[in-house]
């Protein structure tokens, strides 16, 4: 809330039932957040509709109420005892995050937003750290939090807009004039970033993730899509990885709401155009063209996808407005993001341990074999799969693994609420099944695990522990237990090597 702020229905762009009239202090989606003069969104819920928190709101002082039809009904017998004003809305999540704009107003100036099923982290944090270079005071807002010129703490990798909105008039606040979002499926699908003032976004890939929340694949891209075909102006500008098999259709959308293009990949034609990869074992060379001229750059990145997560973001700060010769020569100052792809630790005999967050099929399949040709020796990936989360891809992410790696140790990830056990045996059914039964070991604590894996390091070989990333939290019933990948990896590197007395 915006301390001593007063705006009336009409300054938010409401219109409440029979005209009634309110002067609003402050918006919340939580009744236990509402004090006099609130606007409470109650919303509709995969569990429980909003409305049914109405009369606690009404209690503690609501000026108004925003809802939908359903809402309504719900709580018409409190609501027509109360004299709050009533805003009904077909789309009431939209309607909020329009409402939450116009009530904290303030956002940075250049804003750029990427969706996509794996990479947003990187491409958001590659695209502050090109505008750092050049001389802007930028954040990355997503997983990780916010991060750069203003620093804040998430609980959403796309919070929802009232919490949304606060941090980015922080920001503005703050000094921040250049801003990148990470656009998850969710937030796109709940509304939470309409009322953003994008002037670019962009598409990384797409695959198998979140069908615990969206009921097919079809759904799960048309939440994406919603990016392009709703969020982003028809004057902005689409970045697409043209490379992927849903690059064409997301350019197309693009097209049809009239926002200019820029493609990239590796397919003869893109806009910024990947000609060549040259791997060694601390990072990569890349080279690729740009209207016609060809630019050749060193990036301290390991896997090849971080080449095209590093284009992806050129290509989102040259749409946002800045120069690509300037651009172009900040990309070898780029710096792996805390948990993708992180050289966590490094063992006497030269063996490479790596952490990343790769939680999908794709993701697994994409970081082993994106990491084999940096490794001169065997490649042993650790994996494991969440609880209370889409069921259909734990066999196929243990599948990715026995295809990709040469030893496979299979973990606990968070198993929450589900047996850890259960979770374990799905993702080795995966492993079976594609052949990998012979050099698969499952172990289910996950510093066991760890350090058993770097136990098996010998020169020239690398570890990848996939799945949990930057995290530093293990999730078990409803318990979080202190636990970080990066942290237990060198832990068990001076355990092996002798650095632990």
């Amino acid at each position: 809330m915006v301390a001593g702020q007063r705006k009336s229905l009409t300054d938010l762009g409401l219109t409440a039932q029979g005209g009634r009239r309110a002067d609003i202090t402050g918006l919340a989606v939580d009744s236990r957040q509402v004090r006099d003069g609130t606007l409470f969104a109650a919303l509709p819920g995969t569990r429980v509709h909003g409305a049914e928190f109405i009369q606690y709101a009404l209690r503690m002082g609501a000026a108004a109420i925003l809802t939908d039809a359903a809402g309504a009904r719900i709580a018409a017998d409190v609501l027509a005892q109360s004299d709050a004003a009533l805003i009904v809305a077909e789309d009431p999540r939209q309607t909020l995050a329009y409402t939450a704009a116009l009530w904290f107003g303030a956002q940075p100036e250049i804003m750029v937003g990427v969706t996509g099923t794996n990479g947003k982290t990187s491409v958001a944090s590659f695209c502050r750290q090109i505008w750092c270079e050049l001389g802007y005071e930028a954040v990355n807002i997503g997983t990780t939090g916010v991060e750069g010129a203003y620093e804040a703490p998430l609980a959403h990798t796309t919070p929802e807009p009232i919490t949304l909105h606060r941090v980015l008039a922080e920001c503005e606040v703050a000094g921040v004039t250049h801003a990148a979002m990470e656009a998850s499926s969710h937030g796109l699908e709940q509304r939470r970033l309409d009322g953003v003032h994008l002037v670019a976004a962009g598409f990384s890939n797409f695959s198998q993730d979140h069908l615990d929340y969206h009921a097919t694949f079809d759904e799960y891209f048309a939440a994406k899509a919603g990016l392009f075909a709703r969020v982003l102006p028809e004057d902005g500008v689409a970045v697409i990885n043209i490379d992927d098999p849903k690059g064409p259709a997301m350019a197309e959308i693009a097209r049809a709401r009239g926002q200019d293009l820029i493609t990239v990949g590796r397919k003869p034609g893109s806009d910024l155009h990947i000609q060549a990869q040259r791997f060694a074992p601390t990072g990569q060379d890349l080279r690729f063209e740009w209207k016609g001229r060809a630019h050749q750059i060193r990036l301290n990145l390991m896997g090849g996808f971080q080449g095209e997560n590093v284009a992806l973001a050129a290509g989102l700060v040259i749409a946002a407005g800045s120069d690509p010769d300037r651009v172009f020569d900040t990309l070898r100052h780029m710096k792996t993001v805390r948990g993708r792809m992180q050289l966590a630790a490094t063992r006497r005999n030269g063996a490479a341990v790596f952490v990343d967050y790769a939680h999908t099929p794709d993701a697994v399949s994409t970081a082993l074999s994106a990491l084999r040709p940096h490794v001169m020796g065997r490649l042993v990936a650790i994996i494991g799969a969440g609880g209370d989360r889409d069921t259909a891809k734990r066999p196929l992410m243990g599948a990715a693994a026995a295809q990709n790696a040469d030893l496979v140790i299979v973990t606990d990830d968070n198993p929450r609420s589900e047996d850890p056990a259960a979770i374990r045996a799905a993702v080795m059914a995966g492993v079976r099944d594609a052949g990998g039964a012979d050099w698969a070991t499952e172990v289910g604590d996950r510093a066991e695990a760890i350090l058993r894996g770097v136990d098996m390091l010998g020169p020239g070989d690398a570890l990848l522990i996939c799945g949990k990333g930057h995290e530093t939290g293990q999730i078990v019933g409803d318990d979080v237990f202190p636990f970080d990948d990066c942290e237990q990896a060198s832990v068990a590197v001076s355990a092996l090597d002798g650095g632990l007395a």
